[in-house]
């Protein structure tokens, strides 16, 4: 009886092969260790990041849970975007470009505060770094996002709010340059706020109407929305 040629050596050669190249499907690989690990940390650390800009510094504020919303999953899916997109041929610069895109188009539905863009942009860029810095040491990429964190607090903390409103004022004698005390005296009467500063907008001479946009210090920290409605729709 014959008995078949066996190299034990060869044979452990071949099997470290195939341990080292992993279960692969069509050219691909099925499972990747080191990948996967790194996604998850960065992941976890991203989602981190973005829920504190959200949570703790945007939404005390505005109340607002839309854009809660929103930020949450523009951190989730640019993230995720730009992470997968580092190892295929298309440009970072046209997924990010298709986000931008998307968002201007989107969200021209509703007039947005500066506020709310800022923060948008915050968490786009923010999320932007955590997807594209695969090799960028952990540290690196953790003091950036410790940056963001610090430099947003200290913004949001130092920086006392300057609430405005939009006012449609009949008493148009009053809205000259010279009666200015006067107007700011009446509108401070009328309305009970601590007004800073008076602007006088578009004047309708054939209704005796002018509309006024008034700076004033509110007494609360959240942020009106309805503030720059002159008019139901």
């Amino acid at each position: 009886m014959i008995q078949p040629d066996y190299d034990s050596q060869l044979a452990a050669e071949n099997i470290q092969r195939l341990a080292d190249n992993g279960l692969s499907f069509m050219g691909v690989d099925v499972f990747d260790s080191t990948m996967l690990l790194s996604l998850i940390i960065r992941f976890a650390a991203n989602l981190l990041v973005c829920w504190l800009i959200t949570r703790f510094f945007y939404y005390p504020k505005s109340k607002r849970k839309d854009y809660y919303f929103t930020f949450i999953l523009f951190s989730v899916t640019i993230f995720l975007l730009l992470f997968i997109l580092q190892s295929l041929s298309i440009g970072t610069g046209f997924a990010l470009g298709l986000f931008c895109i998307f968002g201007m188009i989107k969200y021209r539905t509703e007039s947005i505060q500066i506020r709310e863009m800022t923060y948008l942009f915050v968490i786009i860029g923010v999320s932007a770094v955590n997807g594209l810095s695969i090799d960028v040491d952990y540290t690196t990429v953790l003091s950036a996002n410790v940056l963001v964190l610090l430099i947003t607090w200290i913004l949001e903390r130092s920086i006392q709010q300057t609430a405005t409103k939009i006012v449609l004022y009949e008493r148009i004698a009053l809205i000259v340059p010279e009666k200015y005390n006067e107007l700011l005296a009446d509108l401070k009467k009328r309305t009970g706020l601590n007004i800073n500063k008076v602007e006088v907008g578009h004047i309708d001479f054939l209704r005796d109407t002018a509309y006024l946009k008034i700076y004033y210090q509110s007494n609360s920290d959240e942020i009106n929305t309805i503030d720059q409605i002159t008019k139901f729709s």
